[in-house]
């Protein structure tokens, strides 16, 4: 048997108040009834009642609230003595939250919902309540009904009556009347409504948790997709683990589905199973539900539906089947509802809901996204359209191939092997070749193999030019994985098989030739070895030019031009000439451009920024980083594209510009997920942009990119200071958040990394403020083994401030006796007084410290000692005024003396 006594009773109902929302607090709070009703005290039972009718309002077992409200109104009928005055604004505030129970349980009929808000407009009218809630609740039951004259009647009846003690909180009402406006797509005045509370000037325990997810479709409806971001990553963070928020939860799931995000729609859903299935809620239910078969239904729209997906447990689930069984479901108990109210409206909203088309292609959240569910989508843009049939698809890239090369090519030439499999179309020899060729200049590995193969078809083609040429690229292939040596071996015969045909070249031949010729140079230019490898590249360099510039109309050799210069840059850079290199640098830019081969611009202009940013030219980088985007938009590889991004996002950052940067640094994950299996690029892209984020004062923003990088950010890719770093940066936002106790556990993860460290100061320094989170947690006794722990490393490293804070810090701790606060405040005298024996320059800085800590003891002292008894803390205050004195800071001298004065004789 429990010996819980009334005050035990409220502690432990205060405890499962505390705890997360779900079934565990409701069944604790039938347990506590259980107690309430042992003590043989009404009030206690209406307490216990009311706690129950919380935990169960609260959860996703709304279905329960019913009974115990039923109880508590008959001992309210019976008894109203009993009540207190908190219990009787109590009993009158719950009536709402019925009222909405109600209509989200089809089972109860509409006959009794109308009563009951004739019983709740009487109770509140005897009591001398406002009509402003029971007008609230009419409007809500209106609008469930879809009776467009009785809500906006209601609705305005709710905005005209005064605001009492019975008004739902400003948040609360705010978010509704924002929903209403929404319903009616007056999007911006519904932002108008909502801008109170999205930017924390109202806040209660679900807001702005609801707010946030209705302002998403109002958003993206507006053009304002990054406002919309800001707002999913700031409102999932909040109703993540909250069971009462399925509707709000289901709003981010709808979001990410409409704006490109699939993938990170499963993950969401896959985080919450008992969503699928939670039964006490129906319209919350049916909101999942329909949801869920607007996410199956795109990816069935994507070819994924044979795609396993989470789905309601004890079976596995392709996207197509639970499209099917997601959308019966819903319709089904949209139907109980329908067929309760008598008219179509919920049925309505719900297929409305279900059949929505995505508002955006792509919009990138920044967090990170397992692709194992939904595919990327193709990085480049999709190819200018195209002949269908295999032989003019071949045509057409014969003609790209020669007047464009490039990725154009490459793509035109994939599409026409497709075509003439598909076909049985035969291809040429000659065609076979280029296909081969193009595919090695797109291969990851093997690609000396793969353009060997191609040289070996087109001397089967007859056409030894060519064959030279991706002789030649294998031989570069071959360089670029170290093997430099036998590179410049593979290359000396078609390089002298091309100097022999120098002198007789045409625009046709010089192609190849050039194609040799640069590959050479730069296979010297990776040798690197000395002046006399060097002075070969340039004079390699200097031939292609020569072999290029006479043919400008010519876009191959327009480029290959452009190419010889920029290896002249980098000979420049080799050389010591930073100007000379930029100079070649931005001409062969130019000249790719001019030449319409924008994407081998790209290079020339990252060079042109490293340049800018070894001069401290930040605006020269940024221009260069911006152009090299943009030059290369739609033929960069995902990673390249992420590690542009990222680049321009640290000379932006570098600058203080962190909204800019965070944009890039967005980019930059994006384009890192895109490319598949890079898991290290996208978590230090996510690193990058949490501090970002940070720095700009998106807190919550922050928070869940960080929680997101770290998932993936490891010691032997990132090394361990990006990973102490990231959770420091995540304590420092939750901290913000006011979420002290993840505040605490992330800078102890880090300082668990950083105990291993040589130089400790930061680890000493997490641990204080860990330390700190603890202590404003409320865990006096965790905060004090931290704030030993600092003590210690401080001491450690002779910081006597830090040393004499960290005990002062445990003086004041709730845990701390009165001998407790009598040693820890002598330590820290003592510890101040030891330093000043040896004290140097910092003589006044230890004197102040000295001052502050005779100051505190004396606050402690005052605050224990009986009046009438004050000697010990007049003794603190007279040595806090000559410290004070001696450091030279008079006004705290003079504000210890006055204290002193104003202690009883």
């Amino acid at each position: 048997m429990s010996d819980l006594d009334f005050d035990g009773l409220r502690r432990a109902m205060a405890e499962n108040a505390a705890r997360p929302e779900g079934p565990a607090r409701g069944a604790r709070a039938e347990q506590l009834l259980v107690e309430a009703e042992r003590l043989g005290i009404p009030l206690a039972v209406i307490e216990a009642l009311g706690h129950q009718l919380q935990m169960y309002n609260y959860s996703s077992e709304k279905d329960k609230m019913f009974v115990p409200f039923a109880r508590l109104l008959r001992m309210w009928d019976e008894r109203p003595e009993d009540f207190d005055a908190y219990e009787t604004h109590s009993l009158h505030w719950v009536f709402k939250w019925m009222s909405g129970g109600m209509l989200n349980q089809p089972h109860i009929p509409l006959a009794s919902m109308e009563k009951w808000l004739g019983e709740m407009e009487h109770r509140y009218r005897v009591a001398g309540h406002s009509e402003r809630a029971v007008r609230m609740s009419e409007f809500y039951v209106a609008d469930h009904m879809g009776d467009e004259e009785r809500a906006t009647r209601a609705y305005d009846a709710w905005l005209a009556a005064d605001r009492d003690d019975m008004a739902d909180c400003h948040a609360c009402e705010l978010n509704g009347q924002g929903a209403r406006q929404s319903d009616l797509r007056n999007d911006e005045r519904a932002l108008e409504l909502w801008r109170p509370v999205l930017e924390g000037e109202f806040t209660c325990a679900h807001e702005p948790h609801a707010a946030l997810a209705s302002s998403l479709l109002p958003l993206l409806r507006l053009g304002r997709p990054e406002e919309a971001r800001a707002n999913h990553l700031r409102g999932y963070r909040l109703v993540r683990q909250m069971e009462s928020m399925r509707g709000a939860f289901a709003s981010h799931v709808e979001f990410c589905v409409l704006t490109g995000n699939e993938a990170r729609a499963l993950e969401l859903l896959a985080e919450r199973p008992a969503y699928f299935s939670d039964s006490g809620n129906p319209h919350g239910l049916m909101d999942f539900l329909g949801v869920t078969a607007l996410v199956m239904d795109r990816l069935v729209e994507l070819g994924l539906g044979e795609q396993g997906v989470p789905g309601p447990t004890g079976r596995a689930w392709t996207a197509a089947e639970l499209a099917g069984h997601a959308r019966v479901e819903a319709l089904a108990l949209a139907a109980r509802f329908d067929e309760r109210n008598g008219t179509p409206h919920v049925g309505a909203r719900l297929r409305e809901r279900m059949d929505q088309r995505p508002v955006l292609e792509r919009l990138p959240l920044g967090v990170r996204v397992v692709r194992t569910a939904v595919p990327a989508k193709p990085v480049s843009p999709a190819p200018v359209e195209r002949p269908a049939d295999a032989a003019s698809l071949v045509a057409e890239a014969r003609r790209i191939s020669a007047e464009e090369g490039g990725p154009d090519a490459g793509r035109a030439w994939e599409a026409a092997a497709r075509a003439a499999q598909a076909e049985g179309l035969e291809l040429t020899v000659h065609d076979r070749a280029e296909i081969a060729d193009y595919e090695a200049m797109r291969a990851d590995d093997d690609g000396a193999g793969l353009f060997d193969h191609a040289a070996a078809l087109y001397e089967a083609a007859g056409d030894p030019d060519e064959a030279r040429a991706a002789r030649a690229r294998a031989a570069y292939a071959q360089a670029l994985t170290g093997h430099v040596d036998e590179a410049l071996a593979a290359i000396r015969e078609p390089y002298e098989q091309v100097l022999a045909l120098l002198p007789d070249v045409d625009a046709t031949t010089a192609r190849p030739a050039a194609a040799v010729l640069a590959c050479r140079a730069r296979i010297l230019l990776l040798a690197h070895s000395g002046d006399a490898e060097i002075g070969e590249a340039e004079d390699g360099a200097r031939r292609l030019l020569a072999l290029a510039e006479p043919f400008p109309d010519v876009p191959r050799l327009a480029s290959q031009a452009a190419a010889a210069r920029a290896m002249l840059g980098d000979i420049a850079v080799h050389r010591g000439d930073p100007e000379a290199a930029g100079a070649l640098y931005e001409r062969a830019a130019a000249a790719h451009v001019a030449a319409g081969r924008p994407w081998l611009a790209v290079d020339c202009e990252v060079r042109i920024a490293g340049l800018a940013r070894d001069r401290e030219d930040a605006p020269g980088a940024e221009r260069a980083l911006r152009a090299a985007l943009e030059h290369g938009a739609g033929y960069l590889e995902p990673a390249g594209a992420a590690q542009l991004h990222l680049q321009l996002a640290e000379v932006l950052a570098a600058g203080g510009q962190f909204g800019p940067a965070a944009d890039h640094a967005l980019e930059a994950a994006h384009w890192a997920d895109e490319s598949g299996g890079n898991a290290g690029l996208g978590a230090w892209a996510r690193f990058q942009l949490g501090g970002h984020l940070l720095r700009a004062e998106r807190t919550a923003e922050a928070a869940e990119v960080l929680e997101s990088a770290l998932l993936d950010l490891t010691s032997d890719d990132h090394g361990d200071g990006a990973i102490v770093q990231a959770q420091w940066w995540l304590g420092d936002c939750a901290r913000a958040l006011g979420e002290d106790l993840q505040a605490a556990e992330a800078w102890l993860k880090a300082a668990e990394i950083a105990q291993h460290w040589p130089e400790q100061r930061d680890h000493a320094m997490l641990a204080n403020l860990a330390a700190d989170a603890l202590d404003r947690a409320g865990r006096p006794e965790d905060a004090d083994r931290a704030y030993a722990r600092a003590g210690e490393l401080w001491g450690s490293l002779e910081h006597v401030h830090a040393v004499a804070r960290c005990l002062r810090a445990r003086a004041w701790l709730d845990s701390a006796s009165a001998q407790d606060e009598r040693e820890l405040m002598t330590a820290a005298i003592r510890a101040c007084e030891e330093a000043l024996a040896t004290a140097g320059a910092d003589r006044a800085e230890l004197l102040s410290e000295l001052g502050h800590t005779h100051r505190q003891f004396a606050e402690l002292l005052d605050r224990r000692t009986e009046a009438g008894d004050a000697t010990d803390t007049a003794a603190q205050l007279e040595l806090a005024a000559a410290a004070f004195g001696e450091a030279g800071d008079t006004e705290r001298r003079d504000e210890a003396r006055t204290a002193r004065a104003a202690l009883p004789a």
